[in-house]
């Protein structure tokens, strides 16, 4: 039988192997997510600049063009151009302009229109009592 000491050895042991093991993965995957973060960066600053370009030549070649010429897929070359981040701001609000409401919800601030009838009698009851026949009571 396995005396105690032992046990403690080969669990330190199986431990060990285990935790260099996992260390080793760690710094692994910290390692290429660093890389993967720098790779995607500069792929952003890439696609940035070929948005700039592609608007500023718009007046002198489509995007048709541009992909017979350079056999980048039309696609590609109008998600860069509609991805390009615009330089405009926020417009800021007039001084004194309170929020009035009226921009929520437009259901919520509709009301019901008193004295018109609807034009489906059972518009006007309860849903229940319309699968039902039920008239509705006043």
């Amino acid at each position: 039988m396995t005396t105690t000491d032992e046990i403690q050895r080969r669990v330190q042991q199986a431990d060990t192997a285990r935790s260099a093991k996992r260390s080793a993965a760690a710094q692994q995957v910290g390692e290429l997510a660093r890389r993967r973060s720098t790779i995607a960066e500069q792929l952003d600053e890439v696609e940035r600049e070929l948005g700039d370009v592609l608007a500023a030549a718009t007046d002198v070649i489509d995007i048709g063009e541009l992909a017979r010429f350079t056999d980048v897929p039309a696609a590609d070359l109008t998600r860069w151009l509609t991805a390009r981040k615009t330089t405009r701001t926020k417009r800021p609000r007039p001084a004194g302009a309170a929020d009035t409401g009226t921009n929520r919800d437009p259901s919520a601030a509709r009301t019901p229109t008193a004295g018109r009838a609807s034009a489906r009698p059972e518009a006007d009851m309860p849903r229940a009592a319309a699968l039902d026949g039920i008239p509705p009571q006043d």
